[in-house]
């Protein structure tokens, strides 16, 4: 008989792309993965992964397992939905994916809340931004994502998934004293433009909300300082390099000589927990969404 433990690393592999992504997603070791895809290749005298470059990648016979063990896990999250519905109330564990921010302004108040309120309930965390979270739902690796998007990029969840708002994430600039904009109470669109900025890298919804709202004021972004992390952006701030745009949420206090300054309209991402409608009726879920809902007003924007 095959193993589930060892089916989910293989799917696990198979989403994910490789060994070390895949045990990072399950909280196991690259090692322990490699070993319970070995134990697999045994057990069913196939070889299941191949060497490519520096990495790995699945055999047509691994391609068509792990498509099995999506399948098996569906049924098993199934059986086990419906034997904590009958229970009714939250056990087992649950995966719940989260964007940076949320991870650290968001996620640990639940999480602690969680754990406190239900100890059946094994709830874990994984961070992963929107765009990958979703996919990651869709395919039964995590449980439940805290998602977000703007209005300049709705996110088109997969089939097959629920939705419910979280709330709104309002979003400032934060200027260094001494900056021609931080004795302002207010700023408008219309002072956006000939400063330097400290942004997101290309690719990421803040990035492409600051270049298409100054693209429409006429005037081409100068973009000087481009990083990932928003704590990045407010050391640099802090340096008098330049003025970065940055949501509330996760930001914590901020240093002296940052100031943070209203825009005019306030840009806004909404936030919001997805999880696959067959899990809908789980205790575990309903709950979480709860506990989101309620720690949100909670926190100090």
């Amino acid at each position: 008989m095959l193993d589930l433990a060892r089916l989910r690393a293989l799917h696990a592999v198979s989403v994910h792309g490789s060994v070390s992504a895949a045990a990072e997603a399950l909280g196991y070791t690259p090692s322990a993965v490699s070993q319970a895809v070995t134990k697999l290749e045994r057990e069913t005298r196939t070889v299941l992964l191949e060497r490519r470059g520096r990495g790995v990648a699945l055999t047509d016979e691994g391609r068509h397992l792990a498509a099995t063990a999506q399948q098996l896990l569906a049924l098993v999250e199934r059986a086990e939905t419906e034997l904590e519905e009958r229970r009714g109330r939250p056990a087992g564990r649950l995966v719940i994916g989260a964007f940076p921010s949320a991870a650290r302004g968001l996620l640990p108040g639940v999480l602690a809340r969680l754990a406190r309120e239900h100890p059946a309930l094994d709830a874990r965390l994984l961070e992963a931004e929107p765009h990958v979270a979703d996919g990651l739902v869709a395919q039964g690796v995590i449980d439940l994502a805290v998602v977000h998007d703007w209005d300049i990029a709705p996110l088109a969840p997969p089939e097959g998934l629920e939705r419910v708002t979280i709330g709104d994430d309002r979003c400032d600039v934060l200027v260094p004293e001494g900056h021609p904009l931080a004795g302002r109470e207010r700023l408008d669109r219309s002072d956006l433009p000939h400063h330097r900025w400290i942004c997101q890298p290309p690719g990421t919804v803040c990035h492409d909300w600051l270049v298409r709202t100054l693209r429409a004021a006429g005037h081409e972004p100068d973009l000087a300082y481009q990083a990932a992390e928003n704590h990045t952006h407010v050391a640099l701030v802090a340096a008098g390099l330049g003025i970065a745009l940055m949501p509330r949420l996760g930001r914590g206090p901020l240093p002296e000589g940052v100031r943070a300054v209203p825009l005019d309209p306030v840009p806004v991402r909404r936030l919001f927990a997805l999880w696959r409608r067959g899990a809908s009726r789980r205790p575990a879920i309903s709950e979480t969404v709860r506990v989101l809902q309620e720690q949100w007003p909670l926190r100090m924007f």
